[in-house]
């Protein structure tokens, strides 16, 4: 079957909504900042701590290279852990441009190179989201547990400031309800035709190979080493994010809790769908370290401005790592794919 072209004018729409959530994300970041402020702390800091906080940036990619052939084993995939790393670094550089294309481009990427199906692949990258939000849940924990007067301070400044404005959320959540509703009543109305369509057809296959991928956890040959390396990934995302704390002399002297925190809080400002996380993951920090400023009884607003330092320091870090990684996976990718046609 002849692969579908992609739709340039959806792809250009995605791209224009994704900088769109970006720019306004950074303006609420950015308004009523002195610049200044941001330039100096920028020129105080020691990026010995930077550099050392990208190695633990690039184990991450790696841990998660070795736990993905894991996944893929009980369905027969023993693949390459570098062409495994290499997939998943073309998935993130996609991310940059397309917000979660990244996903389809890491597992069509993989097929390119291992010959591993496509919504089988897919399958396991979804289950990786179930298993990563269920460590994400952990670290939460560990912040309200060590961290609950942060917690306490960052509510009452969203209490303060936005609750007005919930009303509206709670509207826009029925809407929500209520379209779903209408969409499953129109689908039993129809569901015999529906059933007979080529479509429908098409995507119960895709759904079935990713069901397929999904049941993987429990088919698990080596569930101890699983279990290993996912708590390797999160560890080195733990030390990326906290290290970078101790480059600011503001910030040097940040526990080990501020640094779960700042991990939670960071997540999730690169869960909205801005390009790169930019704007959003800007703002989640100047919130973020307003609240720990606020509980160490010095000013929120110090406090914001130190975020948004720390943030022009780590997101260009994340970023810089994906491009060279993305950049670096193209010809290595490509080596692989021609090697596989010399097989054939």
């Amino acid at each position: 079957m002849a692969k579908k072209s992609p739709n340039p004018l959806k792809s250009i729409i995605t791209i224009a909504v994704s900088l769109a959530f970006a720019g306004f994300f950074l303006w609420l970041a950015l308004r009523g900042l002195d610049f200044k402020v941001i330039q100096k702390s920028l020129a105080k800091a020691n990026y010995f701590w930077v550099l050392f906080a990208s190695v633990f940036g690039l184990l991450a990619y790696w841990f998660r290279a070795i736990r993905w052939n894991l996944m893929l084993e009980p369905m027969g995939h023993r693949i390459s852990n570098s062409n495994a790393l290499w997939s998943i670094s073309f998935g993130y550089l996609m991310n940059l441009t397309i917000p979660r294309s990244g996903e389809v481009a890491r597992a069509t990427a993989l097929y390119g190179v291992e010959k591993v199906p496509v919504d089988k692949s897919i399958g396991t990258i979804i289950l990786e989201r179930v298993v990563d939000l269920m460590c994400m849940v952990g670290f939460l924990g560990l912040t309200l547990i060590f961290k609950f007067n942060t917690i306490a301070s960052f509510w009452k400044y969203i209490e303060k400031e936005f609750l007005k404005k919930i009303e509206h959320l709670v509207f826009y959540f029925y809407v929500f309800l209520i379209s779903i509703v209408i969409l499953l009543i129109v689908f039993f109305i129809f569901k015999s035709k529906i059933k007979s369509n080529i479509f429908y057809k098409k995507v119960i296959s895709i759904l079935l190979g990713i069901g397929e991928g999904l049941k993987t956890i429990f088919n698990l040959k080596q569930k101890k080493k699983f279990i290993l390396y996912t708590i390797g990934i999160w560890v080195s995302y733990y030390f990326a994010a906290y290290l970078v704390c101790f480059a600011l002399p503001e910030t040097s002297n940040f526990t080990i809790a501020d640094g779960f925190l700042i991990l939670v809080v960071g997540t999730f400002g690169m869960i909205i769908p801005a390009s790169g996380g930019i704007g959003a993951f800007n703002l989640a920090m100047k919130f973020g370290f307003m609240a720990l400023f606020i509980s160490m009884g010095k000013s929120g607003e110090v406090g914001g401005e130190i975020g948004l330092t720390y943030s022009f320091i780590s997101l260009p870090l994340q970023i810089t790592i994906m491009l060279v990684m993305g950049l670096i996976s193209i010809p290595m990718l490509a080596k692989a794919r021609n090697e596989v046609v010399e097989k054939e």
